[in-house]
């Protein structure tokens, strides 16, 4: 009898040992180009919007391309530079920005290939480290648009002298920004380089989800690194999150931007999963869930970190209380190129990052449905990875 017990509790041991962890079920993975390393730069706007953009190329049967970020880095830190000064301050100059930066940059100063300007290769890196290039354009600016000039110096030709010495900065940090070059043989400028890819920029739309407006309208996003005040199309978050499925579907990636402080994020990123556990979750006794709902808030928590949980699946009302008492901030722009399930059915978008080959899944992730339908800030998709009915209702052609 004695040995039964034991064969039981052997039998027992090895299939909770099974149960734990989180095994992913990919349901639609779309192609994507390689993981990139934004290093210490605020630029994963950046990143993640050329991601996108190169995941376009590749669904549009145009190839594989590297696009060079700190070509679009440069001319962006230049203008917010300028809207900084021009409203004294009012608009903060910082390394971060949005995916419309991205947008607005390809289509009015084009687009070069990584090998005409290298993150790093200025300072003899691989990688970008914008912290010593921040302390001084940060100084620049900071002393043009909140001090009191009665009149802004510039040169015999009419150009402004501080920002010709800080663009003088970026072309030192960053390597000047390309005005011709050649690629496979063929001569280009920026401006044609981008031509001949085939993209149009204006195929391009934001989306979002808040109450603070009306619903089918578009309106600025107000985040601090939105400073080009790009628009974003505002739907019902069902619908938000009916986009999220019907692009991926449809061979559509999408830009993600996200709030990436809450702990269901910060716990588990380098476990390869960021996840958004109930912990009012109820259940009746007996329940396959009875264990769960037992435990208290923290240890719910901590279960949720190594095997899946129920996921708190959040209302239009509890998403926009979040934004509104800054639960809910402008942390970080990703890329979502497909969809997966764990083993108990919950779904997940997958996830690819800019921070190298980090974590278990070497640069990618899986973030739960239930996070992002309350963390996402807004995203980016082609214009026909939306519905046609809520195409309609947004007046999208």
């Amino acid at each position: 009898m004695l040995g039964a017990v034991m064969l039981s509790g052997v039998s027992f041991a090895q299939e909770k040992t099974e149960e734990e962890g989180y095994k992913f079920t990919v349901v639609k993975e779309l192609p994507i180009t390689s993981i990139k390393d934004q290093n210490r730069a605020g630029t994963c706007w950046c990143y993640s919007g050329l991601a996108f953009i190169e995941s376009e190329l590749l669904r549009m049967g145009k190839g594989e391309f590297d696009l060079s970020e700190m070509y679009i880095v440069s001319k962006t830190y230049g203008d917010r530079a300028k809207a900084a000064v021009r409203t004294h301050g009012d608009v903060s100059f910082s390394q971060g920005g949005s995916f419309y930066d991205v947008i607005y940059g390809m289509k009015h100063f084009g687009l070069v290939p990584e090998s005409e300007m290298r993150p790093g290769a200025a300072y003899g890196d691989t990688l970008s480290d914008h912290s010593e290039l921040s302390a001084i354009t940060d100084a620049i600016v900071e002393a043009i648009a909140k001090k009191e000039h009665k009149k802004l110096q510039t040169d015999a030709d009419g150009n402004t002298m501080w920002l010709k010495a800080l663009n003088s900065v970026h072309d030192i940090y960053l390597g000047s920004c390309p005005e011709q070059f050649s690629y496979k043989g063929v001569s280009y400028t920026p401006q044609s380089f981008y031509n001949s890819l085939g993209l149009n920029a204006d195929d391009y739309v934001s989306i979002t989800s808040y109450t603070h407006h009306p619903f089918y309208e578009k309106f600025v996003l107000e985040i601090q690194d939105n400073w080009r005040w790009g628009m974003s199309y505002n739907v019902p978050l069902d619908e938000m999150m009916e986009i999220f499925d019907y692009a991926i579907d449809h061979g559509y990636t999408i830009a993600w931007g996200s709030d990436v402080s809450e702990t269901g994020f910060r716990s588990n990123i380098r476990n390869g999963f960021c996840v958004l556990p109930d912990l009012e979750a109820t259940a009746q006794v007996g329940t396959d869930m009875a264990h769960w709902t037992g435990l208290s808030n923290a240890e719910r928590s901590k279960e949720s970190q190594n095997k899946p949980t129920p996921q708190r699946w959040v209302t239009q009302k509890e998403r926009q209380i979040a934004y509104d008492n800054w639960e809910t901030t402008d942390d970080h722009g990703m890329l979502i190129y497909g969809k997966a399930k764990d083993q108990t059915g919950n779904e997940y978008y997958m996830v690819k990052n800019s921070w190298g080959k980090y974590g278990k899944y070497d640069g990618m992730f899986y973030c739960s449905k239930a996070f992002a339908r309350y963390k996402t800030m807004n995203i980016l998709v082609h214009k026909d990875g939306i519905p046609k009915e809520i195409k309609k209702k947004l007046g999208i052609k």
